[in-house]
């Protein structure tokens, strides 16, 4: 029997030390945190602009332009990383396939580029 909770110290270790770290890291902020902050820090700010009204009033098209730009160009990167590690091993059709993809995304890009979306005027 002595053997088998010698088998699982590690992980009691790792689940003390785990458990300490994150108390710690709950409780510090309360110990340093700087007490008086001042009015602008404590001021809501999201989307650009600061919060008054209604929480319904109407904002910029653009900030959902930028975000759907981002979320595309940010999914070609991410299907570049395992075509670049795999390159060797797909041959021409793989080497082409990724081409007719980045084509693809490129003249999107241009035509976004072209229609003005990504000026901030």
């Amino acid at each position: 029997m002595g053997g088998i909770l010698q088998n699982y110290l590690p992980l009691v270790v790792f689940i003390g030390v785990a458990t300490v770290i994150g108390l710690a890291l709950l409780v510090a902020p309360f110990l340093v945190a700087y007490q008086q902050p001042d009015p602008e820090k404590l001021s809501a700010y999201e989307c650009g602009f600061n919060a008054f009204d209604d929480a319904r009033m109407k904002f910029d098209v653009r900030f959902y332009l930028v975000a759907i730009l981002f979320i595309i160009f940010d999914l070609e990167v991410a299907f570049l990383f395992p075509w670049a590690i795999t390159f060797g091993k797909l041959g021409a059709a793989g080497f082409w396939s990724m081409i007719v993809f980045l084509a693809v995304l490129t003249i999107g890009f241009a035509y976004e580029w072209k229609k003005g979306a990504l000026e901030w005027d």
